[in-house]
């Protein structure tokens, strides 16, 4: 299986290209269905697309976001480990718990920003070199009124047909999330210069600040060390 640590020996013959989850830039509308902002004074949202280290630093970057950490969705608590998730013998995926501040960023807005820079979600089962149900595309809605907003949305980009594939997305309910370990959290920042993060990554940090300027943030809000006690659902 080819992953993102094999790609670290080989990636200086990459040199000038880009990541395939980063290639195309699409313009995912809005959403039309939304939280309203300000309705309550935190939340916290989880999604999956790919490699970690990526999603988390978008979201580091993205003005309204409290807080991005790594980690687990979609299994148990028992096997929430990398060893074990890199297997992709587990129910998770590799995820990112948003803490954000609904009066300056939306649940749709975090969606915007995911189907549009963050990952392809057309790819089954993989980002770019990541291959396995562990890279799947996925949304972990916390309640009733996530899981609407996000099952709209996935029909509202669907009906744009702003990509030439269908979205493989799926919509995952009270599954728990549990934080990667600690050499996982604030990796982009971290580790700037290797291979796989230039070439997969600072590309959607740059997309970002590009396309969704009104969000950017010159400085990251940073992880430090991550509660060790995961989000509480079904899967706990």
């Amino acid at each position: 299986m080819i992953t993102r640590r094999s790609l670290l020996v080989t990636g200086l013959a990459l040199l000038g290209t880009r990541g395939d989850a980063a290639e195309v830039v699409r313009q995912v509308p809005r959403a039309t269905l939304d939280e309203a902002a300000g309705a309550k004074t935190s939340a916290v949202a989880i999604l999956a697309g790919g490699c970690f280290w990526g999603v988390q630093a978008v979201y580091q970057r993205t003005e309204g976001v409290l807080n991005a950490v790594s980690g687990y969705a979609g299994g148990e608590k028992s096997n929430a480990k990398y060893g074990v998730v890199s297997s992709g013998r587990t129910a998770h995926a590799e995820a990112v718990e948003i803490t954000y501040d609904p009066a300056k960023i939306t649940y749709g807005k975090l969606l915007q920003i995911f189907f549009s820079i963050v990952h392809d979600p057309t790819q089954l089962n993989r980002q770019g070199p990541d291959v396995g149900p562990q890279y799947r595309s996925a949304l972990f809605p916390i309640d009733d009124e996530q899981a609407r907003i996000a099952r709209a949305y996935l029909t509202q980009i669907e009906q744009a047909e702003v990509f030439d594939f269908t979205p493989v997305t799926k919509i995952e309910m009270n599954k728990a999330f549990f934080p990667a370990e600690d050499y996982h959290q604030d990796y982009l920042v971290k580790n700037p210069r290797q291979p796989y993060i230039m070439f997969h990554d600072m590309p959607k940090l740059a997309d970002l600040k590009r396309v969704f300027p009104e969000v950017w943030r010159e400085k990251p809000v940073l992880v430090g060390a991550p509660r060790r006690l995961g989000r509480q659902g079904a899967g706990s």
